[in-house]
């Protein structure tokens, strides 16, 4: 059916993507204009289903389609509120902890707005709210992007042999002890080297980390001493020690990998919400390698990855930020015309 057309072409152009190198934001965003596409397509089928008659397959593609903006406009916003509150009880009143809390608040602040353009018909509160909403509307769009392509790309594993593993340090309790995020990384990374070691070339673990001001010892020690005290082949560790950032972590590693092994191939291990990113970041410094991700616990996940996507929004800042300029500058054009 030609409806279906534009979504089947979005889709091949993101199987090209994902086979040429999955981590590409491109990849998300062909998935979900794939998406947005087959949306489309299903509202052509219901009007066509209604014209011929067939109004029980309208009425059921209509309600899913209602569906959609009904979830977004209400439960996400309650989802997040409340998700918020309970990051803020368990982690602090940090401003990562709060993203989710300011997320779901300013989704009920914009429902808010389009209530009381409505009531009070003013034309500029109606101009402005319409200007917020398509700003909105393409924020979403690519936040939507990237969870979806982000969980598919944490379930897409590496196909080839790896000559190092590469575990992503974080902060250490007290200055000297392995938190539960980076025992979750360093326990994933034990499993793909016993993976590896497995197909008969066990590969070197490098524990990616420097020492923070609040530190006791760099986190790559920590976490070597977390594998080795658990029966892990000290032999077998490599500790990078000097980086501060995640970018940082991938160059450094990169330099080890490099002057050990050249033409070397890697995994990188990090927490779930941080896989993606990481992938983005590991193309972008050139690092020979996929990314896996370990289990995050399920309340921390909404505002890390809310991070994650600023994070990466802002990477990209100046064309997102001339594109949500040029439909501000839109909207403030048809209220003034209006």
């Amino acid at each position: 059916m030609i409806a279906y057309a534009p979504a089947v072409l979005f889709l091949v152009l993101f199987a090209i993507g994902v086979l040429r190198d999955r981590r590409r934001f491109s990849n998300a965003v062909l998935l979900g204009l794939a998406c947005i596409s087959l949306l489309f397509a299903l509202i052509v089928v219901a009007a066509r289903a209604h014209d011929r008659g067939n109004p029980g397959l309208a009425w059921f593609l209509a309600a899913l389609l209602l569906l959609i903006p009904f979830l977004g406009a209400f439960v996400l916003p309650a989802l997040l509120v409340a998700n918020g509150v309970k990051m803020i009880r368990k982690e602090g009143r940090s401003p990562a902890n709060l993203l989710s809390f300011l997320a779901g608040l300013g989704i009920f602040g914009l429902i808010g707005l389009m209530v009381a353009a409505a009531v009070t018909g003013s034309r500029g509160l109606a101009a402005a709210t319409g200007t917020l909403l398509l700003i909105a509307a393409y924020v979403s769009f690519l936040f939507f992007c990237f969870i979806g392509y982000a969980f598919l790309y944490g379930r897409l594993r590496p196909r080839r042999n790896a000559d190092f593993v590469v575990v992503l340090g974080s902060g250490l309790i007290g200055g000297e002890r392995v938190p539960p995020l980076l025992a979750s990384r360093l326990e994933r990374g034990r499993r793909v080297y016993e993976a590896q070691a497995a197909r008969g070339r066990p590969p070197v673990l490098i524990t990616s980390g420097g020492q923070g001001p609040d530190e006791k010892l760099p986190e790559s020690h920590a976490m070597a001493n977390y594998l080795t005290e658990r029966g892990f082949p000290a032999e077998h560790i490599l500790r990078e020690d000097r980086s501060r950032t995640t970018e940082e972590n991938l160059e450094y590693s990169k330099a080890i990998m490099s002057a050990a092994v050249p033409g070397y191939k890697c995994v990188i291990v990090t927490n779930n919400f941080h896989a993606f990113r990481a992938a983005l970041m590991a193309r972008r410094t050139g690092v020979d390698g996929q990314v896996v991700g370990s289990p995050t616990a399920a309340y921390f996940w909404p505002s890390a990855t809310i991070r994650e996507f600023v994070a990466v929004f802002l990477q990209h800042k100046a064309v997102n930020f001339t594109i949500c300029g040029l439909i501000a500058a839109l909207g403030a054009l048809t209220g003034t015309l209006g």
